[in-house]
């Protein structure tokens, strides 16, 4: 009888580890989609007050070329949103992002890329 317990307890238990596992990693993965988006939130507000400046001749070229590097991300965020909202979208969005560094278009805005962030 005892034997019947260990045989059906290691399973449960294996299923349990796993499935913290997924969710633990899911959480990471949301959390690091949120710490990019208040990046880019920040970033974008900066663009903003950047071309403010700009309307009253107090900008100066440095900062209108860091606000037009900030406008181009927000279009390819734009971009990807367009992906992200057709059917098979976590299929289709990867296959692009893919195609896209073979080809050598970068799709990500800066917020989003890996190689970028400090370590």
């Amino acid at each position: 009888m005892k034997v019947w317990i260990y045989f059906f307890k290691a399973p449960r238990r294996v299923i349990f580890i796993s499935r913290r596992r997924l969710i633990t990693n899911v959480k990471r993965q949301l959390i690091r989609v949120k710490i990019a988006l208040s990046q880019e939130k920040a970033e974008t507000k900066e663009m903003l007050a950047i071309y403010k400046r700009y309307t009253m001749r107090q900008a100066t070229p440095e900062e209108m070329k860091l606000a037009n590097k900030q406008f181009f991300d927000v279009l390819k965020g734009l971009g990807i949103g367009v992906v992200a909202i057709l059917p098979f979208a976590p299929i289709t969005l990867p296959i692009v992002i893919k195609l896209g560094k073979l080809v050598g278009v970068d799709i990500l805005p800066s917020s989003f890329r890996e190689d970028d962030k400090p370590k």
